[in-house]
């Protein structure tokens, strides 16, 4: 194992890799929680005719499931300290965009996740994929990382009262003087505390004081003895396979533009990630990352494995820099943080106790981590600030990630020529550009 994994060659011990697990597995436990309540959209009481509600506790164990296998393989056959699990930003697509604007079945979004997962793969086999990242400007990479996190942070606001809808001025802010809002401000607050103080699982333990907090004040029913902790793995059978029964209504131009976004944002997910992770860890060799293809492949197919189980797309998390921090080098992180997720099975029943009042903080402060790419952008020259700047703003005010990356991907071919630097312009981007406008085109239908 020790030979397998290199630990003499990168100085690390068997101690030191368990440890490096543990921490990224708390810094990344929320999302077993975050995620079952975002694609069964937990927090919206009255769905629109038509729309149906995904079952948490099938998503609960795709989600457990598909983090264990990712990070399995990536542990293995990569051998890197990164751990995937469904990820923020991409979960919300899926469920706000995609199935409650759209109106598209979720089964048929699981149908268009398996398609970018499949599509991933040949890309990736092929070595298209790294092409194609390196065809998008970075500045439109920074832009969309941004906007999805302005995004997030306002479904956090609004799910919980702090931000609400106002006939006059289409939002304001909500009534504080609402228990249960009150309770998320004081989620905030803890967890905004405990990040800066360098708690390396801020968001994770952020969430339980919270939900300790509301059972304490009787908004929130405390579980009922040990059963009300541990219990039963839930059944996967009312999302397993939904995927393959609708993968024929994929062919359409609406979903097209919803695969294009799957495929588009974990493409920049995952190599960030990537880099960000093998950076700290001192992994990268002549600014290259070795075995770049098994990381990119374990990502693909920890990405259809989680459709088929029912979950939205699965991919490298940026939490792994506290394993790594922590003095993970190798796989074998991974293989214990993969370990955590198989034994967090066991814990279904604390969905309970996990609202949006405790969930909401969560979203808010990964909204807040995301922004951090507009530092980044090229704002000087103007002809990139207003692609870069229409993206960000767009995701937010037309509540769609998809219609942000669509605003700046228009923008940015015609601001570029505009400006006489045509020649810059990838090929790809002019492709992009027309489906782009196909895509508002077909919604004004």
């Amino acid at each position: 194992m020790k030979k397998y994994f290199k630990f003499d060659e990168h100085g690390t011990n068997y101690r030191r890799e368990t440890m490096a697990g543990l921490t990224t597995f708390l810094a990344m436990a929320y999302i077993l929680f975050v995620n079952p309540n975002v694609l069964s959209l937990a927090d919206i009481e009255d769905l629109p005719a038509g729309v149906t509600r995904m079952d948490p506790g099938a998503i609960f164990t795709a989600t457990a499931l598909a983090a264990a296998i990712g990070t399995l393989i990536m542990g293995l056959v990569a051998r890197y300290p990164i751990a995937l699990a469904p990820g923020m930003g991409l979960n919300a697509f899926f469920a706000y965009t995609v199935v409650l604007g759209f109106g598209i079945p979720w089964e048929t979004a699981l149908a268009g996740v398996l398609a970018s997962g499949l599509i991933f793969i040949v890309l990736t086999l092929t070595g298209v994929r790294e092409r194609v990242i390196n065809a998008i400007p970075n500045n439109l990479k920074l832009a969309v990382g941004a906007g999805i996190g302005m995004f997030i942070a306002f479904i956090g606001f609004t799910n919980v009262g702090i931000i609400e809808s106002d006939s006059n001025t289409f939002v304001t802010l909500g009534n504080l003087s609402d228990p249960r809002t009150l309770l998320a401000v004081f989620g905030v607050v803890v967890t905004v505390i405990l990040l800066v103080r360098g708690f390396k699982g801020g968001v994770f333990y952020g969430m339980i004081i919270t939900a300790i907090a509301g059972m304490v004040v009787g908004l929130i029913d405390p579980p009922s003895g040990i059963n009300g902790i541990v219990g039963s793995v839930p059944s996967l059978e009312p999302t397993f396979g939904a995927a393959f029964s609708h993968f024929g209504e994929i062919f359409t131009i609406e979903m097209l533009i919803v695969i294009l976004t799957f495929l588009f944002v974990d493409f920049f997910d995952t190599a960030g990630t990537l880099v960000a992770v093998a950076t700290q860890g001192g992994l990268m060799k002549n600014d290259k990352l070795p075995r770049a293809n098994r990381a990119l492949f374990s990502d693909s197919a920890a990405t259809v494995a989680g459709s088929v189980l029912g979950t939205s797309t699965t991919t490298s998390f940026i939490e792994s820099t506290t394993g790594v921090s922590a003095g993970g080098r190798t796989g074998f992180a991974s293989v214990v943080t993969a370990g955590l997720f198989i034994l967090a099975l066991f814990f279904s029943p604390l969905l309970s106790v996990v609202t949006s009042e405790v969930t909401a903080p969560a979203l808010i402060i990964v909204g807040i981590l995301m922004a951090a790419n507009l530092k980044n952008i090229d704002w000087d020259r103007f002809e990139i600030a207003v692609p870069a700047f229409l993206t960000v703003v767009a995701m937010p005010l037309t509540y769609s990630i998809a219609t942000g990356i669509a605003v700046g991907f228009i923008f940015y071919p015609l601001t570029m020529l505009l400006k006489g630097r045509g020649k810059e312009i990838h090929p790809v981007m002019y492709g992009l550009f027309v489906i782009f406008i196909l895509y508002f085109i077909f919604l004004t239908e």
